[in-house]
């Protein structure tokens, strides 16, 4: 009796699991779910403006699908491939420097937390404040043209927005200054995360330096370096805001920089809203096949040998 008596007045604790995860599921079915249900739903109709006349909704299957197909699809999107690699390769190699260097105990660096949020700052500007900036720094007329040729290093204004790699490598170098800091906040809470012992020990073997960091911090941090690589290939895909204002919504010059967001809002923006659902649903299934491209090829071989060890 004494046992029943005492499971009565047990509390269960696994319920309030489950109550506290209904909020997530709620918002996200209101939010994204049914977003995205609509936008494979309104992918298969055509349904646009012309002028004052409202065309559609019209049952046309995948036919917008091949119209965007047919259209300048794979230009745009090379063109946001090569803005996010001259953006990402420079933003991984300094954050992966400095998180080593504000990690190494033996460098004893003063004023790490000052610089931390030094170079965390740009983050937390608007794209849009972070283009405006730049445009008027690199303009024909603009204070690094003047201060190029006051140098010697230039005879005339150097005309970046009317170069196809001046135009592409301001946005690269915007989005590797708003982003580096926090990829590197993130890689040094993986570095530190690291058993100490480990370095130690290498170092009593006699490791070098190059030895330590790639045999065992770069093979450690592995998980959070996928993430980062994986959530910075999602953000360079839905690049939009840094180009628009640059080039004000042209891709400039000859659309070399016009990304698949800014082909995305130009059909919302024509209210043609079909072709802007059926692009929107190629960048869902492209952003997940690369995705999972990335993540298998960066763990493949990682899970084969642990299975192999294994089975030894």
């Amino acid at each position: 009796m004494a046992g029943k008596e005492k499971n009565k007045n047990k509390v269960s604790y696994a319920k309030w699991g489950y109550i506290f995860l209904v909020p997530f599921f709620v918002i996200y079915i209101i939010f994204s779910l049914i977003p995205l249900i609509s936008t494979f739903y309104n992918s298969l109709f055509e349904n646009y403006r012309s002028g004052l006349t409202q065309i559609g909704p019209t049952f046309v299957g995948l036919q917008n699908f091949v119209t965007i197909f047919q259209s300048d699809l794979p230009k745009y999107f090379g063109n946001t491939l090569i803005l996010w690699v001259l953006g990402f390769i420079p933003q991984i190699t300094i954050s992966l420097l400095l998180a080593i260097w504000f990690t190494d105990l033996k460098l004893r660096l003063k004023a790490t937390g000052f610089f931390k949020t030094v170079i965390y700052l740009p983050n937390v500007i608007m794209a849009a404040s972070f283009a405006m900036l730049f445009f008027a720094l690199f303009s024909d007329e603009g204070p690094i043209n003047d201060l190029l040729i006051s140098m010697g290093i230039l005879g005339v204004p150097f005309r970046f927005m009317s170069s196809v790699w001046g135009t592409r490598g301001l946005i690269g170098l915007m989005n590797f200054m708003m982003w580096f800091g926090n990829t590197t906040i993130m890689l040094m809470a993986a570095i530190m995360g690291v058993d100490k012992a480990l370095f130690e020990a290498a170092e009593i073997d006699g490791a070098k330096s190059f030895q330590i960091f790639t045999k065992i911090t770069i093979p450690t941090i592995k998980p959070i370096f996928i993430y980062v690589l994986i959530t910075s290939l999602v953000g360079g895909l839905q690049m939009f805001d840094v180009p628009q204002v640059l080039t004000n919504g042209k891709g400039t010059p000859d659309r070399t920089s016009t990304t698949l967001i800014m082909f995305l809002n130009n059909h919302l923006y024509s209210k043609n809203y079909g072709m802007a659902g059926a692009l929107s649903v190629i960048l869902f299934i492209v952003t997940g096949i690369l995705s999972l491209i990335v993540f298998s090829t960066l763990t493949g071989g990682f899970q084969h040998k642990k299975k192999a060890g294994e089975k030894k």
